[in-house]
């Protein structure tokens, strides 16, 4: 079994990633191979029941209340509806269910209440559950893990340096004590980041040193390339290469031995081919489902074709990690609250996102 290090540097990583890259791909096979089924692939579906109106300013998002980017919101949605959802997603092959709401962190109230009912409704089904909510308390991680929630997700996004470049309204060390509050639970940790958002070679890096420096490492770590969005800060940024997907699939598999390493967004944009490489390098996780929250994914039957094609086989549920308990929320340890805590909001300027602010502005 490969060894989990803690203490990676910018340097080692940066000269993993830049390896010519035969040796990177058999490198990171090998290891790939020593820690996981090479031929097992773990299925999620990703379901956004709160979409648009968010009051972040993530240069990369769509939701983001204050960028033009002709998103339709609409507002929770009911257990019912993700039940039939998760259903659907269940019959297609997914073993998970990633819930996502544009919310920059959890209030307790009636609506988290009702994401909470979710969660067990989902888990009695069978199926792994993932949420990512936004910023959330030790309570609510705890309250979370009472009803189910398998994974939790909160990405890093990028390096440290390059997030104040992306994102002023919360700061790098929220989304640490997120993942920190989680880890005070049952909850398996999924985070990663995107590339493709201008960063250098070096912020790549960073935010795999970030990654590797928690401990445990996360359970699941998305690589996502960035879909750029009309309206959004990040509108005009060019595709990433394949190239530069497969590299950094292949350096997080080694950095990162134990992990799933998903593919996310981005895949409507991916060749079989590089999609296989990507396989081959350490990807073992992917999303599936028509939509990635408000991005284009591929089509369900597409992915199993693939797979069929390739020979990969997906996950069934609960293949990592035991089962969690469900507990109903007549018999739950944890109550509300009514928390209020102060999140941070670094308020520093980011040209391109007031642009994109103003412009908004300026069509109203």
């Amino acid at each position: 079994m490969s060894v989990t290090k803690h203490n990676w540097t910018k340097e080692a990583v940066l000269n993993i990633y830049n390896k010519p890259l035969m040796e990177l791909l058999y490198e990171a096979a090998t290891i790939h191979r020593k820690t996981h089924d090479p031929n097992v692939v773990q299925v999620s579906t990703l379901l956004s029941i709160k979409t648009g109106g968010c009051s972040e300013d993530c240069g990369y998002c769509p939701q983001a209340a204050r960028y033009h980017t002709n998103i339709e919101g609409n507002d929770l949605m009911s257990v019912q509806q993700v039940k039939a959802q998760a259903l659907r997603a269940k019959s297609a092959g997914s073993s998970r269910v990633c819930m996502g709401a544009a919310w920059r962190n959890v209030k307790d109230g009636k609506a988290f209440d009702q994401v909470l009912e979710m969660v067990r409704t989902i888990n009695k089904l069978d199926m792994e559950v993932c949420c990512t909510l936004g910023m959330i308390t030790q309570n609510q991680a705890q309250r979370l893990a009472e009803a189910g929630l398998y994974a939790y997700n909160h990405n890093l996004d990028s390096s440290e340096d390059y997030y104040k470049k992306v994102i002023s309204t919360r700061g790098y060390q929220d989304r640490l004590d997120t993942i920190n509050n989680v880890r005070k639970t049952n909850v398996t940790v999924c985070s990663g980041g995107i590339i493709g958002m201008g960063e250098s070679i070096e912020d790549r890096a960073g935010m795999l040193v970030a990654l590797s420096t928690l401990n445990p490492q996360p359970e699941s770590t998305p690589i996502n390339a960035l879909v750029a969005v009309a309206g959004t800060p990040l509108e005009n940024e060019k595709p990433i290469s394949i190239w530069d997907m497969v590299r950094m699939v292949a350096t997080t598999r080694i950095v990162l031995p134990k992990t799933q390493v998903r593919l996310s967004a981005g895949r409507t944009q991916m060749s079989r081919e590089g999609q296989a490489m990507c396989f081959f390098a350490g990807a073992n996780s992917i999303f599936a489902g028509d939509k990635l929250l408000t991005t284009p994914n591929p089509d369900v039957n597409e992915d199993m074709k693939m797979f069929e094609l390739l020979g990969l086989n997906p996950q069934k549920p609960f293949a990592k990690k035991m089962q969690p308990e469900t507990v109903e929320a007549s018999n739950s340890q944890f109550e509300a609250l009514g928390e209020k805590p102060k999140w941070t909001r670094p308020g520093h300027v980011i040209e391109r996102n007031e642009i994109a602010k103003e412009k908004f502005k300026g069509l109203k």
